[in-house]
């Protein structure tokens, strides 16, 4: 048989690998995986990268420089041209009106509207950002942009931490400097 008389059928059906199926049969009883070790085991494997106890190349290299990927603020983009679409004129638009439209999907969205479209309705909008274009364009409609007032993460973080801190004061209150257990001992 020549390569060019091979047709669609030929090899198109391969049979799987049978182990576990004796000794003879070449892949029995470790079944094709070896004696012991992680590689063996069902649902084993080691992770990406992984260099077999060498120091890996991402501890090797030395880091440089700042990335504000665990600190980046990721806003959900609603277009004007998506209210004009969207939305009837006098009409008050939310976020809980924004998620039952499925026009924005994170269960706590953060919400800019894009000055991408034109909007010729007079529409209120409350969102946490506003292009200025966009912001121009819902005012010349007749509409309102209602900015939504939120925490900084350092500003939640602080109150999250004195909170913490008024709960542990209530529980355990510190006894004073004059009443302290080693003073009665003494006396």
């Amino acid at each position: 048989m020549m390569l060019d008389q091979i047709t669609r059928q030929v090899g198109s059906h391969k049979r799987r690998k049978r182990v576990g199926r004796g000794e003879s049969s070449g892949s029995g009883k470790t079944c094709g995986r070896g004696n012991k070790g992680c590689q063996s085991r069902s649902g084993g494997g080691t992770r990406p990268l992984h260099e077999g106890g060498q120091m890996p190349i991402f501890r090797r290299l030395p880091k440089r420089g700042f990335s504000n990927y665990n600190f980046r603020t990721e806003h959900e983009i609603i277009n004007l041209g998506t209210l004009e679409r969207c939305f009837n004129d006098g009409d008050n638009v939310d976020l809980e009106l924004l998620q039952k439209l499925r026009l924005v999907h994170a269960r706590k969205p953060l919400v800019k509207v894009l000055g991408t479209g034109a909007l010729s309705k007079r529409i209120t909008i409350a969102a946490h950002a506003f292009s200025a274009k966009a912001r121009t364009a819902i005012e010349q409609a007749g509409g309102t942009a209602k900015l939504i007032e939120r925490r900084t993460p350092q500003e939640a973080a602080r109150a999250k931490r004195n909170t913490a801190k008024s709960a542990a004061t209530k529980k355990s209150p510190k006894p004073s400097s004059k009443e302290t257990p080693k003073a009665q001992e003494k006396s």
